[in-house]
């Protein structure tokens, strides 16, 4: 199975360059995030007319979440246990979808960014990560062969090779120490990362401003972490920097991992 998470960005705006990679890529399920569309938005057709299933939620023009599998596409959830919410009154936004694909428990998140230290979104996105660490530990509590990926855009670099600059990063998010540690309390509950060691010193995402793409100033925020009857099938990892490139393009790139 090839399995891959891609932050499209809108997933209208670049239907056409998500249809034609995943007939250029041979990817069995696709998990995206930030379609930044209501369900009934959603270009299903598209992807129906190249043998792929869908699931998506999505509430607004923000966030955003989505499936696409040729594998079979079974027990959609949406929001995992306890997922906290965010606003007045507080409610669970369009950021976390699950489903089963041939086997594999594909989660499709998009992690709170958090904004700025000090910010309530901060204190929002650890709250978030925390219960997403507390799921993810009782999935494998329950069920310790469970083969669960929990992918997407996590919109944190846990270590200083993840930014092009961790010196521009002082003071700021994704790279503060309370961030990398609740990325690291989800790695500690028995999920890998397991693009790593095959794309050492890649990035991600590149912002759109300042020329960060060509000037090769990203981040590592995009991530695949398995179960670890999961990891023990990934025989490969790839991050397809050409997707980043011209014009309409996202400013994350898909990752795609091979499993055996």
């Amino acid at each position: 199975m090839r399995l891959a998470t891609w932050n499209v960005n809108s997933v209208r705006a670049r239907i056409d360059r998500v249809t034609s990679w995943l007939e250029r890529s041979d990817v069995d399920v696709l998990a995206m995030q930030e379609t930044k569309c209501r369900d009934d938005q959603f270009p299903e057709d598209r992807f129906a007319a190249l043998g792929y299933q869908v699931a998506h939620h999505g509430l607004s023009q923000w966030n955003g979440v989505a499936i696409a599998s040729r594998v079979g596409l079974d027990d959609v959830t949406v929001c995992f246990p306890n997922q906290p919410g965010w606003g007045e009154p507080k409610a669970a936004e369009a950021r976390a979808l699950g489903a089963t694909c041939d086997g594999v428990r594909v989660w499709s998140l998009y992690v709170p960014n958090g904004r700025e230290l000090g910010d309530p979104h901060l204190e929002y996105k650890l709250d978030w990560l925390a219960r997403l660490r507390d799921a993810g530990a009782g999935w494998l509590a329950e069920d310790p062969l469970a083969q669960v990926a929990l992918v997407g855009d996590w919109n944190i670099a846990p270590q200083d090779e993840d930014v092009w600059d961790p010196a521009f990063f002082e003071h700021r998010t994704h790279t503060s120490p309370p961030e990398r540690a609740a990325f690291s309390a989800v790695v500690e509950a028995g999920f890998a990362d397991v693009v790593r060691a095959y794309t050492p010193g890649e990035f991600t995402y590149w912002d759109y401003t300042q020329l960060r793409f060509p000037r090769k100033e990203g981040m590592r925020i995009d991530f695949v972490l398995a179960s670890p009857a999961l990891a023990k099938r990934v025989t490969g990892a790839s991050i397809d920097r050409q997707e980043r490139k011209g014009k309409g393009a996202s400013d994350h790139a898909p990752v795609v991992v091979e499993l055996a």
